[in-house]
């Protein structure tokens, strides 16, 4: 289960350490407005339901404290050699092809301990901003 912060389901991109901080910085800066997990790891293995259009979440900096409340817009559920070109670049992480973004989630779930094949169903979400802790830097430091 995820942890929770006033009653919301939290958000943690990445891995702890730079990677976190990178992603959510990107956030904080509107780079990044989508999110990839897989459905079977993050969800199912978890025992929770996949987001919905209208959820807020708590996005939390590597320090695992509050830096932003985002709101999901968009969710969709697809295999992942059906990941979209548009969905990679609304990722904000400079991918150069959509065979770029396939490669890189790749290595990072088998670094994450999970194989993923062209059928994993990949839960693509994208989301905005609504409320930014002022004074907050992603690594938790103020």
């Amino acid at each position: 289960m995820w942890p929770r912060i006033d009653g919301l389901r939290v958000l943690e991109l990445g891995t702890p350490g730079a990677l976190r901080t990178e992603l959510t910085d990107l956030t904080l800066a509107g780079e990044k407005t989508a999110t990839a997990g897989l459905l079977p790891l993050d969800y199912h293995a978890e025992g929770e339901e996949v987001e919905h259009v209208g959820e807020r979440l708590v996005l939390v900096g590597d320090s695992g404290t509050r830096v932003a409340e985002i709101e999901i817009t968009r969710v969709e559920l697809t295999p992942f050699a059906a990941v979209t070109w548009e969905f990679a670049q609304a990722e904000g992480e400079g991918f150069r092809s959509v065979e770029h973004w396939r490669e890189a989630h790749r290595r990072y779930w088998k670094g994450e301990g999970y194989e993923v094949d062209d059928s994993t169903m990949v839960v693509c979400l994208r989301y905005r901003v609504v409320n930014q802790e002022v004074g907050r830097r992603s690594s938790g430091d103020t």
